[in-house]
């Protein structure tokens, strides 16, 4: 296949002869690397046969290259899942088998040679405390195999040139899912090419709301209710259904895909820590959008020691609730009717313990007047990008809330019953991520294509077509880290250490993507008018919530070390 004077067409030798033996052989060596690192590491962190909370801060880099490293093994254990479910239904084709070998040939490399965990820190077994003999039982055939002929120029240059007569499909590779979400899948995506894509590079330069009509449309099609049983008027479909949502609408934009966040988070709160009453009531409305909920749980000092939150709030003689003190980075604030809210409740405490959480209502704004509410107050946080929905800080000042609103009715289960919803907020944030970095794929590939460069379009050059081949495989990679914690979500297992991985290595990738569709659009790409500027300050921010990457990589290592 020709393209503007430079024939790309790569032979089937791009792939490597009996690809899944030798990728499935690879993964016991890299288990065995990962055993021999984790008992190093704890080892360090460890005084008096214990992990020293002291210790392993001392040993931050260590630790969370730990984490790392069991992303990695993590990603190539469902890399190969993925591979032998597409082998078995016959849908391992040519582009599944070079993102399967670029994959296994470029992680392994980076386990052998150093894993970024940003753009400055690279993480080497001499790091965790080994040396190089640790590295002896990855030289085995296979992965020498795999490191030496899985990521090369060919197969990248191959890849793309299938990826260009793919182009406009959902994804670049089969995903592995079922009928019934890949048809979940195009029906999101539509709505996001038509509704969706058109209107957000706008929303974003105006820095506008996303209008009330998108939401209305999103409420009609079941987005707010999506996981919510249907006991409580929810669809009661699966996590795996919220995977695929999240990502085709933020593969639109992120602000429109972050939209059911709340409603998720809100919905995980009640369902796992309200009382029956408080689920009849408050599971029907948030399903159908009748009222829009947003978390506030951050303080302005507290960052992510939310163990450390000052916000008071105070039983008065009728039941009641007072709520006094300050919040911060709190998004959608002013639209919403109700907010799941983290307070002290009792003022004898300085941890977790005295936390209670709150469905405490309130009356929605506008632009005049954003907090109508008694005894609450705030202002809009101006950012870079994730806009649609806005930031804001807040000010609570004797703050009235139902006695009756006291998620499960118990003070001090606040915490508690936080950390149950992070599992799912972290996968819905991996979905957005694999979203964006889609959108960047995608756009930088449109421009690569278009763009002339010295006679032929700029994908023609080996450097352009490596980073959007990269891209791809890369996307392949997190989404079927995300998918598997779905999956572990939707049977009842615990999954808070692959959800973490998912969004440690999602965020990674999906800013990688942005950067890299921002350089292949070289100028141009620094210009507001073009929507790479657009993606690359939404993809920032996905390093950040939901638990920065330094906090994700330290509770993924702490589950680790035990």
């Amino acid at each position: 296949m020709a393209h503007d004077g430079q024939d790309l067409t790569m032979t089937q030798s791009a792939i490597l002869p009996d690809l899944l033996t030798l990728t499935g052989a690879a993964i016991a060596p890299v288990k065995a690397l990962l055993e021999s690192a984790t008992a190093k590491v704890r080892e360090t962190v460890s005084s008096d046969g214990r992990v020293s909370g002291a210790l392993l801060e001392q040993n931050q880099g260590a630790a969370h290259g730990l984490s790392w490293l069991a992303t990695y093994e993590q990603s190539l254990i469902q890399m190969q899942a993925w591979a032998e479910r597409l082998q078995a239904d016959g849908k391992f084709g040519e582009m599944e088998q070079l993102i399967h070998q670029i994959a296994f040939g470029e992680y392994l490399n980076q386990i052998k040679g150093g894993i970024p965990m940003s753009q400055g820190e690279i993480v080497r077994v001499g790091d965790l405390g080994m040396d190089a003999d640790a590295l002896a039982g990855l030289n085995t055939a296979e992965i020498n195999a795999l490191c030496a002929s899985g990521n090369t120029q060919a197969a990248r240059m191959r890849l793309v040139e299938l990826m260009q007569d793919n182009a406009g499909h959902a994804t670049f590779g089969a995903s592995g899912l079922d009928e019934e979400l890949e048809m979940i899948r195009e029906q999101f995506r539509r709505y996001a090419d038509d509704r969706v894509v058109p209107n957000a590079h706008e929303w974003h330069l105006k820095d506008d709301y996303i209008p009330m009509e998108i939401l209305e449309e999103l409420a009609e099609m079941g987005v707010f209710g999506l996981t919510i049983p249907e006991e409580y008027g929810g669809l009661g479909m699966s996590k795996a259904s919220m995977v695929v949502v999240s990502e085709e609408l933020s593969r639109g934009y992120i602000g429109v895909g972050s939209l059911g966040t709340r409603s998720e988070i809100a919905a995980e709160l009640v369902e796992a820590g309200g009382t029956e009453e408080q689920k009849q009531y408050w599971l029907p409305k948030l399903a159908s959008a009748e009222i829009l909920p947003t978390a506030v749980f951050t303080e302005p000092n507290t960052g992510s020691d939310l163990g450390s939150l000052r916000t008071r709030a105070v039983k008065n003689a009728d039941g009641d609730y007072e709520v006094t003190g300050n919040k911060t980075w709190i998004t959608h604030a002013a639209r919403t009717h109700v907010m799941t809210l983290l307070a002290r409740t009792d003022p004898n405490t300085t941890d977790h313990k005295g936390l209670s959480m709150f469905l405490a209502e309130k009356t929605p704004g506008d632009d005049e007047n954003p907090f109508p509410t008694e005894g609450m107050t705030g202002g809009e946080i101006e950012v870079l990008g994730y806009r649609g929905m806005k930031e804001f800080e807040l000010g609570f000042d004797g703050f009235k809330v139902k006695g009756e609103n006291l998620l499960g009715g118990e003070e001090g289960q606040g915490f508690k019953q936080l950390m149950k919803t992070f599992e799912a907020a972290r996968i819905q944030t991996a979905a957005r991520a694999i979203g964006v970095a889609q959108n960047a794929l995608e756009v930088g590939m449109q421009y690569a294509d278009d763009r002339k460069q010295f006679g032929k379009s700029l994908i023609n050059f080996p450097r352009v077509a490596g980073k959007l081949a990269m891209m791809a495989v890369e996307i392949m990679v997190a989404r079927q880290l995300t998918y598997f914690s779905a999956w572990e979500k939707d049977h009842d297992q615990r999954c808070d250490l692959e959800a973490g991985m998912a969004k440690l290595l999602g965020a990674r990738v999906a800013w990688a993507a942005a950067d890299n569709a921002l350089q292949i659009h070289g100028g141009n790409g620094f210009a507001l008018e073009y929507q790479v500027s657009r993606i690359l300050c939404d993809a920032r921010i996905l390093n950040i919530f939901e638990g920065a990457a330094e906090i994700q990589a330290q509770v993924i290592a702490r589950r680790l070390l035990g």
